[in-house]
């Protein structure tokens, strides 16, 4: 048997289709000129579009597709790079997720997320304990914009926004995926229903707002303040001696709360009532109708507030005009909300009543 002789080696014929090293240099310079002509021309598109704009928000081209007199806003890149900006987001979608964690909703982005209001949806009714009149399910933009319009109703009305007062969000301003008034929805939730989280303090967004109006495109800047300065349960302003009582002093602050209790029922009991539970007995409003009648010697008559409030909406609007029958009293405006004396804040519910101590102590 023979063998098959191997075959010489030929040498490697160059293929003409490939490319020398050389020729790979110059298609990279090729290439990389044509993109800084493509750059060039993108910003003297833009320069075009916005004459005489000092400084133009960077935001995709299609974003500048605006109708005459329409406006967009863009938060500047150095807000949300801010550590308390981002320090809020998480602590919100944390308090969010904790909330719904039933319904085994998890958030990650905090507008993509909540725009279309089946997150806002299902927060509120956790959060208030009552159904909405809404569909669950909405995969349409205008199903979306129905289901957000219900929700925000019934929070602007549970946050007693009237309709003469214009809100810090909107239908429109949520569903065309604006942070800024989602934070702040949200910031006010957090202090109406007293959640056990604290939120970061002075959280401050720097907006830029592009309105076209005759085809040019006007930014204007504008700063957003998203939280302000807060004690412990979200309520602007300083510390004070309830503050440290609740802190280093709770024997004394028994003493306190017996002294209340005693003070109340000098009065009330001229009606047959009688406190015996300062931390649960003022939240409904009544008691503290009631008390104010009798410290001023009048009769408050029953159609101007709710003898037996069933609701959340009527016990603040009991406690709401409480207040404003101090004010004529010519006590000082309480540092407590009506909510914060619905929602059992032991230590407002204090406030309210030492101020009423120190007016009306030696009255017989």
């Amino acid at each position: 048997m023979s063998l098959a002789r191997p075959k010489s080696p030929k040498p490697p014929t160059p293929r003409r289709e490939e490319e020398s090293i050389w020729d790979k240099f110059s298609t990279l310079g090729r290439k990389k000129k044509i993109k800084e002509v493509q750059e060039v021309e993108e910003e003297g598109k833009h320069a075009i579009d916005t004459p005489g704009a000092p400084v133009v928000p960077i935001c995709p081209p299609e974003e500048y597709n605006l109708e005459e007199n329409e406006e967009r806003s863009m938060v500047e890149t150095k807000s949300l790079e801010s550590p308390k900006f981002k320090q809020l987001v998480t602590v919100l979608i944390e308090w969010i997720n904790d909330e719904l964690a039933s319904h085994r909703i998890i958030v990650k982005d905090i507008v993509e997320d909540l725009y279309d209001g089946q997150v806002l949806h299902k927060l509120f009714e956790k959060l208030s304990g009552k159904k909405l009149d809404a569909p669950e399910v909405t995969q349409s933009a205008e199903g979306q914009r129905k289901k957000l319009r219900v929700v925000l109703d019934r929070v602007n009305q549970v946050l007693g926004i009237s309709r003469n007062i214009t809100p810090r969000w909107s239908v429109e301003s949520i569903h065309s995926k604006n942070i800024v008034p989602i934070l702040k929805l949200l910031v006010a939730l957090v202090r109406h229903y007293r959640a056990p989280i604290r939120l970061p303090e002075n959280v401050i967004l720097e907006v830029v707002v592009v309105q076209k109006r005759e085809g040019m495109l006007n930014p204007r800047r504008v700063t957003e303040e998203i939280t302000q300065t807060y004690s412990d349960y979200g309520q602007r302003g300083e510390r004070d001696a309830f503050d440290t009582l609740f802190d280093h002093a709770p024997d004394k602050l028994k003493i306190v709360k017996k002294s209340l209790e005693t003070f109340v029922n000098k009065h009330l009991m001229k009606i047959n009532l009688e406190v015996i539970n300062l931390d649960e007995q003022f939240c409904d409003g009544v008691n503290l109708v009631l008390l104010m009648g009798l410290l001023e010697g009048y009769f408050v008559p029953l159609h101007e507030f709710h003898l037996t409030p069933r609701t959340n909406d009527q016990k603040i609007h009991n406690v709401a005009f409480a207040f404003e029958l101090m004010n004529e009293a010519g006590l000082p405006k309480p540092k407590a909300r009506p909510e914060d004396i619905v929602n059992l804040d032991l230590k407002s519910t204090l406030r309210v009543l030492y101020n009423l101590f120190t007016k009306y102590k030696h009255l017989n």
